[in-house]
């Protein structure tokens, strides 16, 4: 027995039928597509020809001998294409049908029900594999230009407020040249001993969020921050 057709002979698949459908498969096969699952016809009376269906991750493939077997009729349906897919179970064996988007009820009788089963939740996995992930796709896009609208909006906000709320530097030309005085000299209107608790904290907040945003380096905001905490 061929490797590549035992692992669809878990649920009593003839395998005369499944040898010769997987060889013509080969030459019909599109780069990436894999077969997913066969179920094959059982009727009550005995078939020396019967029909398969061949499911894909990319379409569904009905396959009928003809000419005794010498030859093999295929007609395939794109994922796309399927909207919906339904099971009819019998007395003898199952009714596996498919519709389209174009209204067609395709329909194959006799598949034993396990395999009709089997066929079924394929296909469903399929339908819902397009989907969902054409929904997820269309949410990360939406999610990520509403991220970067977030992002550009609130650091355009906290630029405004720590250049309102203290200076990094004054700026005074002198002779064609620009001199900058230290931070720790500026926003000192008052002596720290002069300000009361809530304006103390405060300012440890603001030199916080201006070593956050690398305005100042980690030596400054500890001194900045040990000075603080020895007045309050």
């Amino acid at each position: 027995m061929k490797e590549q057709i035992k692992k669809f002979l878990n649920e009593d698949q003839d395998p005369k039928a499944i040898e010769k459908i997987t060889a013509k498969l080969q030459d019909l096969l599109m780069k990436n597509e894999e077969v997913g699952y066969i179920g094959v016809q059982k009727k009550p009376a005995i078939t020396v020809f019967p029909d398969s269906i061949v499911l894909t991750n990319k379409r569904i493939i009905l396959c009928k001998p003809k000419n005794l077997g010498l030859s093999m009729d295929f007609v395939d349906y794109d994922w796309e294409d399927v909207s919906a897919a339904f099971v009819k179970e019998n007395i003898l064996g199952s009714e596996f049908s498919f519709s389209t988007k174009s209204e067609l009820t395709i329909s194959i009788d006799y598949i034993p029900k396990t395999q009709a089963r089997k066929l079924y939740t394929f296909a469903k996995e399929q339908m819902d594999f397009l989907k969902t992930g054409s929904l997820i796709n269309a949410t990360v896009v939406e999610e990520d230009v509403l991220t970067e609208e977030i992002i550009e909006e609130i650091e355009t906000e906290e630029v405004t407020s720590f250049a309102e709320i203290m200076p990094v530097a004054q700026a005074d030309l002198t002779n064609d040249s620009l001199q900058y005085k230290d931070a720790s000299e500026l926003g000192k209107d008052k002596s720290l001993s002069e300000l009361s608790q809530d304006e103390l904290f405060e300012k440890l907040q603001n030199y916080k969020k201006l070593l956050d945003n690398g305005l100042i380096l980690q030596g400054e905001y500890d001194a900045y921050k040990k000075e603080i905490l020895s007045h309050m």
